[in-house]
């Protein structure tokens, strides 16, 4: 099968067990958007969405965060990983939109990989989800199943951004890659996943992949002899 005809059954599956997908972190507007999609590198969606209530309680504007030290946002986010990090780049991006983008977040992505804390996929995660622009962010979730449905080769996240671009529509990234997240969290488990059951790996993935997957994740050593 092709990798077009491929990407077309994908989808089609997706859009049966997740019509509407929503976006899992909470937010108000796209300066909560982007600091909830910062917060969330290497930390549950769930802890994100946890502390970041008492965050924008506290400020929710780029004035009123940029009028914090970085230590009294690490307060309300030391729960998350990387929290001193974190933190200053939060404090550092809402000083340069409040200087140099007039207290709003940008529609374009190279001004917004020019934050501090801010890489390609916050950026295409906020143009995508915030901005309504055509984009496909590729967390973990989506790396390891395109290469496990034969999408792309898993070389890295931007070989695999752009081999997901190439065979999905581009009106349907925006809300492809939620569904791919969901599917991955509740059908398509990173360790431990039965290839040959699950409703997209069980045709999409090759029969080598199988034999591989399940190979690995085979108990080790034989059973203990009386």
């Amino acid at each position: 099968m092709k990798r077009a005809e491929k990407a077309q059954r994908i989808a089609g599956i997706l859009g049966d067990l997740y019509p509407d997908p929503p976006i899992p972190l909470d937010h108000a507007d796209p300066f909560t958007l982007l600091i909830a999609v910062l917060l969330s590198a290497q930390t549950t969606d769930v802890m994100v969405n946890r502390v970041t209530p008492g965050l924008f309680e506290v400020a929710a504007t780029p004035e009123q965060m940029a009028k914090l030290t970085v230590e009294e946002i690490r307060s309300h986010i030391q729960t998350c990983g990387l929290a001193p990090q974190k933190a200053k780049a939060i404090r550092g991006l809402s000083e340069i939109l409040v200087e140099e983008e007039g207290g709003t977040v940008p529609a374009d992505f190279a001004a917004l990989e020019r934050l501090p804390g801010v890489g390609h996929k916050t950026a295409s995660v906020v143009m995508a989800q915030a901005f309504g622009v055509p984009a496909f962010p590729v967390d973990t979730h989506i790396h390891r199943l395109a290469d496990r449905w034969g999408l792309s080769d898993g070389r890295n996240v931007e070989k695999t951004e752009r081999d997901l671009k190439r065979v999905f529509p581009r009106e349907s990234w925006n809300f492809l890659h939620l569904q791919i997240i969901y599917f991955g969290r509740e059908h398509c488990p990173a360790r431990g996943h039965d290839l040959s059951e699950c409703p997209i790996c069980s045709w999409a993935a090759t029969g080598k992949r199988i034999r591989e997957e399940a190979r690995k994740n085979a108990p080790r050593g034989g059973a203990r002899r009386s």
